[in-house]
Parts: C-alpha cells; structure tokens; sequence
C-alpha cells in the first residue's frame, strides 16, 4: 500500500469518518522487534545502546521481554474480551504482539494500583471486570454475539463508542463510563509503552541512565544536532501534530 504522505490522507483528521488507515503503509522493520514489524523508524534497535546501561536497567529492560505467564488476575471467561479490547484499542492486529493483556492482568493480580482512585468510581479492579461485562453485554445487544467473536469493525465500533462515553445499559449503569476509559486506557497505555518493542516503534532511546543526553537545546531548536547520536531518523519526515 501507498500513501503519498505529503497529501496527509494517513492522518485521521483528514480522511473520512476521521479513521486512520491501516499500520501497513508504515516500512517493514529493518533492525529489532515492534509490533507487527512495522514502524517509522526501521533502522533503530533500542538494544543497540545496551551496552551503556548499567547491569539493573539492562535487569529491568530484558525482563520485560520475558514470556508472559498464564492470566493470574482474569478468569477464562473474561480472557477473550481482555485480549480483543487490548488489540483493537491498540490497532495490534498480528504478531508480533506486545504483551499488553499479561502485563495488566499482573498489574491487577499484584495490587499495582496507581495510588489514587476516582471519585464515584469502583476499585481499578472492579472497573475492570465490570468493563470487559460492559463490551459483552453491548456486542450481544447490537451484533448478537460476544465482544471478542465481533469482527474487527464491530469491535472498534463498540471501542468508539466506549471511548466518547456513550455506552449504557447493563454493566455500563454501574460506572461513570468516560472514567471507566480513563482507567482502562492508562493500564494499557502503560503496559504498551514500557515495552522495549513499543520503544522501537517510536524511536525511543531508552533510558538515559547511566549514559545521559548531549542535545539540550531548548524549545524550538532546530538543527542536525537535535538527534542524540544514538537515534535514528524517521523513515518519513512528516509531523503528525502540525500537518494534522
């Protein structure tokens, strides 16, 4: 597929129904592992900077690559709507997937909460579980069938509505539903994003400790220093936010 990038058709503000296109415009990862091997920056390998981080960040970082374990927090009924909401909120579509269900379901079975709850809302764990009732009990209303049997129009349908608050019914009447979004989608953006795979994809350097930053130019700084030495530039250079 190609996209003329100069044109922002690839951005969802300009296309129709304001949806994106599907990730596979993007170039096939040269170097590492993103999600789906694809990425803006397919030459870059957040592992190649290994060598300057100290042995407990290279502890932490390799860890996360670990292979998940069996759900601890989720029960076998709630599993296919945590595995579909997770993949259709993030657009991860195939392998090679971020882990993204495991890691909050040990966030949750743990008791890793984020040390502040909403007011009027039930515990994180509850929201939860009442959530992934709340995506079956639409698919079944609308479409006849489970969240996670939707096809992936249907699930990103329901995922929409989700995230503009406007779900009621059943579970939906227990949470104030633009909350229950937030609290969702802060698990799963923090699962995604502490992903070494997730750091490819977006050209992220990885820590900076022990080795630190060289370009510090302050806001507005232009020039080809602004790249640290271990970064890589983009496939295309287009800005998302100014085009946009």
């Amino acid at each position: 597929m190609t996209v003329d990038l100069r044109s922002g058709a690839h951005l969802p503000k300009l296309r129709p129904g304001s949806q994106p296109p599907p990730p596979d415009w993007l170039p096939r990862q040269r170097r590492g592992t993103t999600p789906q091997m694809i990425g803006r920056y397919p030459d870059h390998d957040v592992f190649d900077a290994i060598d300057t981080w100290d042995e407990a960040t290279k502890k932490v970082v390799l860890a996360r690559l670990e292979p998940p374990g069996p759900l601890r927090f989720f029960s076998a009924a709630e599993e296919p709507a945590l595995r579909a909401f997770c993949d259709t909120a993030l657009a991860q579509e195939t392998e090679p997937r971020i882990p993204v269900a495991e890691t909050v379901d040990a966030k949750l079975a743990d008791g890793r909460l984020d040390g502040y709850q909403y007011a009027g809302m039930p515990d994180d764990r509850d929201a939860w579980r009442l959530v992934l009732r709340g995506l079956d009990h639409t698919a079944r209303q609308a479409y006849r069938c489970s969240f996670a049997e939707c096809d992936t129009r249907r699930r990103e349908n329901i995922v929409r509505e989700f995230a503009h608050g406007r779900l009621v019914g059943g579970p939906w009447d227990e949470l104030n539903v633009p909350r229950a979004w937030s609290v969702v989608m802060r698990a799963v953006l923090s699962a995604f994003y502490s992903h070494p795979w997730a750091w490819n994809e977006i050209g992220f350097g990885g820590p900076a400790y022990p080795r630190g930053f060289l370009r510090l130019g302050g806001p507005g700084y232009e020039g080809p220093g602004v790249r640290e030495p271990f970064e890589k530039p983009g496939a295309v250079n287009v800005d998302p936010v100014r085009e946009g």
